[in-house]
């Protein structure tokens, strides 16, 4: 409504009035029970509730098909929203994948390539703006922004940041491990991160810590305090929640450790040395890094799956509160919440362990949004990126979108409206390969003119179309796979005379994408005569 005075633009004819007046009751009788569960509908724009696990895979969901998984918390969350499919990651890593959510922009452009770098100064980040047009920002848990300390999560636009990344060599920056230390009665004597073989669990990766003072417990625990103080306000809040588990190293809190011990999850088929060998030579530096766990023994293997899903069931139950709280405070009708990861886990598939590749595991992960106002629930089968979600966020909440995102708004696909939607028939992912790892007895540096081990060029692109995936390594090295065929990428059909020509189409398709992906900063605004 455009005003909230009674009077403005009523006719003068008293029965004329009395006829509108009736009107209004019988709407209002009609949809008392969504009046009385929406108490605070108001013009502002909607809140964001953005919630993001690290290292989670996209089929290890319910909802997305797992029946072994135990996650009816986010099922119902996929139920009442949008549950995206086929939804891509920008960079199989943390820090380019994490910027490119929230600059809607691909890394080669936001130039955000490695963990534990520095970003650009000139990128704007989804909270800065969202803080400009009036939305009171805050974030709980993982950033992995560089400095990782709560002034730089606050430069960036936040007004309250509570960090925790998941990392040893940062707990000195971790208000988790702080209070922590000021609350559990066990924290001197054991690491957060620590495991604890005992005669209690079967399970070798049970964690030390108790659930309560577990940091998937505390993210959960601080974003419901979140919640209840941004719903005194008169501003729209922005919320971000990111839980670093499902992230390796694999402990587990009990009950979580144990509830998987009688399921019997399918693993990988074993890889030999000689496969490995049949790989582009940048991936074989990042599987054979440090001490190889190809071969890892198949018992500790379906232990780890065991935890992996025992750390997803955990996140569930605290998605599950904090989605409770929304209800309770009368916020789930007006609050956008937006459910991802920022990359996926190969869990020893093609015999690594991590991510960093292309593979399915490692770039495909959930992608849920929910707006009851204007989201139409369902699966959307459609090909989506991670840079599609700002710009979608901002036509849902009302706000311009960035000029410089290089993403594309699904509000049209998954709202009424009378705007049309392209949808995309292909995604982009690009990262440096081997990964940059510098610390402890890694040597994993990239040197000017030298590259990383060897590998002059590393960074490597991907395009993926709904049947062919094709990877481009620029000192020759290419894979590509039949998704069709080969779900599994087993058969890398690079060089095939076969598909010669499918092969030259997606290498052009590259090449195309490299020189327009970045048309937003040609002539930017910015450079604009005033």
């Amino acid at each position: 409504m455009s005003s909230d005075n009674p009077s403005s633009g009523l006719p003068d004819n008293f029965a004329m009035n009395v006829r509108i007046c009736v009107i209004l009751l019988t709407v209002l009788g009609s949809t008392t029970s969504t009046v009385a569960d929406d108490s605070r509908v108001t013009d502002r724009p909607a809140n964001i509730l953005f919630i993001m696990t690290d290292q989670q895979r996209w089929d290890c969901l319910g909802a997305n098909g797992n029946q072994q998984i135990r996650t009816p918390h986010l099922d119902q969350l996929a139920a009442d929203g949008a549950n995206f499919t086929h939804m891509f990651v920008q960079s199989p890593v943390c820090v380019p994948s994490r910027i490119s959510f929230f600059t809607g922009r691909y890394p080669h452009a936001h130039r955000n390539r490695v963990n534990y770098t520095p970003l650009d100064g000139g990128e704007i980040l989804l909270q800065r703006r969202l803080k400009k047009a009036g939305y009171v920002t805050a974030s709980v848990g993982k950033l992995h922004y560089w400095p990782p300390t709560r002034l730089e999560g606050q430069r960036t636009g936040f007004d309250d940041v509570e960090l925790h990344d998941g990392v040893k060599m940062l707990d000195r920056h971790s208000d988790y491990v702080q209070w922590r230390h000021a609350n559990d009665p066990q924290a001197d004597e054991y690491h957060y991160r620590d495991l604890k073989e005992t005669t209690e669990s079967l399970n070798p990766f049970r964690a030390a810590i108790s659930d309560e003072y577990s940091d998937t417990t505390w993210v959960g625990r601080r974003t419901r305090r979140h919640l209840q103080r941004l719903s005194t306000s008169s501003k729209p809040f922005f919320l971000f929640a990111s839980f670093w588990k499902p992230h390796s190293p694999f402990e587990t809190c009990a009950p979580f450790d144990a509830m998987y011990n009688d399921v019997d999850i399918p693993l990988p088929r074993p890889v030999k040395l000689n496969e490995i060998g049949r790989l582009p030579v940048p991936l074989q530096k990042l599987i054979l890094r440090g001490t190889p766990k190809y071969d890892m023994d198949r018992t500790r293997l379906s232990w780890i799956y065991r935890s992996y899903y025992g750390a997803i069931s955990h996140i569930d139950r605290e998605v599950g509160l904090i989605l409770q709280t929304l209800d309770e405070l009368g916020l789930t009708n007006d609050t956008i919440v937006v459910f991802s990861s920022d990359h996926g886990d190969q869990l020893l598939e093609h015999g690594l362990m991590g991510k960093n590749c292309f593979f399915e595991a490692s770039i495909r992960v959930p992608l849920i949004i929910r707006y009851p106002r204007r989201v139409i629930p369902g699966q959307y089968p459609q090909l989506v990126q991670a840079i599609d979600v700002l710009p979608t966020l901002f036509e849902l909440t009302g706000l311009p979108e960035p000029y410089e995102n290089q993403g594309q708004s699904l509000a049209p696909l998954i709202s009424q409206t009378s705007r049309g939607f392209a949808p995309r028939t292909a995604v982009f992912s690009e990262n440096v390969i081997p990964e940059v790892i510098t610390a402890g007895t890694w040597d994993f540096e990239f040197k000017k003119r030298q590259g990383i081990k060897g590998i002059r060029h590393p960074d490597a692109k991907m395009v993926r179309t709904r049947r062919w995936k094709f990877n481009y390594y620029p000192d020759g090295d290419a894979e590509l796979y039949d998704l069709q065929n080969d779900p599994g990428e087993t058969n890398n059909l690079h060089g095939d005379a076969a598909v010669e020509k499918i092969e030259r189409k997606l290498k052009d398709r590259l090449l195309h994408w490299l020189v327009t992906a970045g048309e937003t900063d040609q002539i930017a605004p910015r450079w604009r005569r005033p």
